[in-house]
């Protein structure tokens, strides 16, 4: 009985200290295991976590309101803690250190002058270290919106600062039970023609593409303009993209998972359910997976051949296309001039995937014509396009070397200038003229037979047709130069059958 007395009070006092949430901290507290530091308004915690299976300890941000333990942060997520020791304090000089025992297991560097340091955790889920009275985001000390893990939520920057040589770089876990960073990461590769790629390792594993004003490259179908808001900012200081909801109430998460088929994936937090709402994920399709079709080739998900070759381009390995291994890609029929330039054109695509931007040059203040010219002059210049697809296009960006990783997209909006020889050119537009004469034969043919047909219907129905067919003359373009011709006809049959026409 004493026991049993002994287990109960131990297990309240511990029920007790797990109740135990700040609101700040300052120099003279602390944060130990069993304590956390809510957010204003309750919507995030911070505090010591166990995930999944495993028996180590993480310092982590989680939703405090949601009962699925969703985890979107971790600071020592590569040097845990074995027992339940840790520690979190903010010294003097305005930096957080995380011990074990009396072992740094992890700690910030902020070199900005602290006075009076607090640690606030924001609704928003940003851990920020500032000066006691001074909120101004600018003069933050430290934040972990800057030290993505493997969640983007709204209002965090995925991107890189220019300014202090970093990436806002999501990284995976490497396993649920393990939040230490994995292989898959997301975020930005730097070029010329900058874009977003999901990255495994040093490999490039999807692109999302670069910005053309209205969307990412690779996503024109975004389906959540209505309660999303994305900002793209481009500067000497930062690139990079966040974004905001629509809809306030809206709990919603972007996480990177290599464990998952769905390796980017957008999360909406459906309250009647109790669970997350998969909202959209990458990579969506075949198509998807970087340079699947190799030089030259593009990927459609929608037909029966998913990788072909672009007009006036061959597959480099026959024999391997038709065993449907297409990253050999494809090569030219015809070799580009080059020495003329007159000799050499474009044909204009339009819904496609750019291509991989590696190797590209922006130019942001001339016209497309210019970018044309420009492109001509330079035997490696394959392709140009609009850098901004808005109000009509603006600004010019080129491609040098193979084109990779083309795709055709539903709903795309971007044209693009491939190079193409003169010989190449003229099969193309003499194509388009036999397409033009086809058409224009079957037109005609279609018309004269329609007229034999209403010929012979006349004929046949006699006078009760007539008035029918004087009213679809009258009514049809094209029947209406024989309305008059046609009345007189069936007039003359009323009166030889002595039809009323009313």
């Amino acid at each position: 009985m004493a026991i049993l007395s002994f287990i109960v009070i131990l297990a309240y006092l511990l029920s007790s200290s797990l109740a135990i949430e700040l609101d700040y901290i300052h120099v003279s507290k602390s944060l130990s295991d069993g304590m956390t530091l809510v957010s204003q308004g309750g919507t995030f915690e911070l505090g010591f976590f166990s995930p999944g299976k495993s028996q180590n300890r993480y310092l982590g941000i989680w939703y405090k309101k949601i009962p699925v333990q969703t985890v979107v942060w971790v600071a020592n997520r590569a040097n845990p803690i074995n027992g339940s020791s840790g520690i979190l304090t903010l010294n003097s000089t305005g930096n957080l250190v995380l011990k074990e025992n009396e072992t740094i297991i992890w700690n910030t560097a902020s070199q900005k002058q602290a006075k009076n340091p607090v640690l606030e955790l924001l609704d928003g889920g940003n851990l920020v270290l500032r000066n006691d009275g001074d909120s101004n985001p600018k003069a933050y000390l430290w934040q972990s919106f800057d030290y993505p893990c493997d969640t983007q939520l709204p209002g965090m920057k995925t991107g890189r600062d220019l300014q202090n040589d970093f990436d806002w770089r999501v990284t995976s876990w490497k396993s649920p039970d393990d939040p230490s960073p994995g292989d898959l990461s997301y975020g930005l590769v730097l070029s010329d023609y900058a874009e977003f790629s999901i990255m495994n390792g040093t490999k490039k594993f999807c692109r999302i593409g670069p910005w053309n004003g209205l969307y990412f490259g690779g996503v024109p179908n975004m389906k959540y303009e209505y309660i999303y808001e994305l900002s793209y900012v481009t500067n000497k200081d930062e690139i990079f993209y966040s974004f905001s909801t629509k809809i306030d109430s809206l709990i919603t998460r972007v996480v990177i998972n290599q464990t998952s088929e769905h390796v980017l994936t957008q999360y909406v937090w459906d309250d009647k359910v109790q669970h997350w709402k998969l909202f959209g994920s990458l990579p969506a399709d075949v198509c998807d997976y970087y340079g699947c079709c190799g030089a030259f080739g593009y990927c459609s998900a929608a037909d029966t051949h998913v990788c072909q070759c672009l007009k006036g381009f061959s597959p480099k390995s026959p024999k391997a296309w038709n065993l449907s291994i297409w990253t050999q890609g494809c090569i030219r029929n015809e070799p580009l001039s080059c020495n003329v330039t007159s000799s050499d054109g474009f044909l204009k695509y339009t819904g496609f995937k750019e291509p991989d931007t590696q190797h590209t040059r922006l130019f942001e203040n001339i016209t497309l014509e210019d970018c044309e010219v420009l492109c001509l002059k330079n035997c490696s210049c394959m392709a140009y396009a609009n850098s901004d697809i808005r109000e009509g296009g603006r600004g010019c960006v080129m491609w040098f070397g193979d084109l990779i990783d083309l795709k055709l997209l539903q709903g795309g909006k971007q044209s693009l200038y491939i190079r193409m020889p003169a010989s190449e050119l003229e099969i193309s537009r003499s194509h388009k003229k036999k397409v033009i004469i086809s058409a224009t034969i079957a037109a005609t043919c279609g018309m004269l037979l329609l007229c034999y047909v209403i010929y012979k219907v006349r004929r046949n129905i006699a006078g009760n047709y007539c008035l029918f067919s004087h009213i679809i003359s009258k009514s049809q373009h094209f029947l209406y130069m024989y309305s008059i011709a046609e009345l007189k006809f069936c007039l003359n049959i009323a009166s030889s059958q002595k039809t009323i026409l009313v």
